[in-house]
């Protein structure tokens, strides 16, 4: 089982990236699947979740009205579209799958398996 995170990359402020997370080895369509950062000297936080079959959706609150999260049961991949970027959206971001989670994730500890992450840096 592998979670593949990719997107990541140098960008202005106010520009937008696009992450992806292709999941291999196993379907993960009964799975909340979520994406969590960590910037340098900082502590994990949660950035987004969705549900098994796309229909909710939760944010953290720096991040909300920004950030969008989306996924393809068919294609095994889940994204993340991040615009209006800032500075501080630099970290390296993972996703993350919860297995057989019907509902929504947002603390690290309700998944199961992780990416190995991709690195956002966003200049001012």
């Amino acid at each position: 089982v592998q979670l593949q995170a990719s997107g990541g990359g140098l960008v202005q402020a106010g520009g937008s990236l696009r992450l992806s997370c292709a999941a291999s080895g196993r379907t993960f369509s009964n799975s909340a699947m979520g994406w969590f950062r960590q910037a340098p000297g900082k502590e994990r936080e949660f950035v987004a979740t969705i549900s098994w079959g796309g229909v909710s959706t939760d944010y953290g609150d720096s991040v909300r009205g920004r950030f969008t999260i989306s996924r393809n049961n068919a294609k095994n991949t889940v994204y993340l579209q991040m615009d209006s970027l800032k500075p501080e959206d630099t970290a390296v971001y993972y996703c993350a799958a919860a297995d057989e989670h019907y509902g929504l994730g947002s603390e690290a500890n309700e998944y199961d398996y992780w990416g190995q992450g991709t690195l956002v840096t966003v200049s001012s």
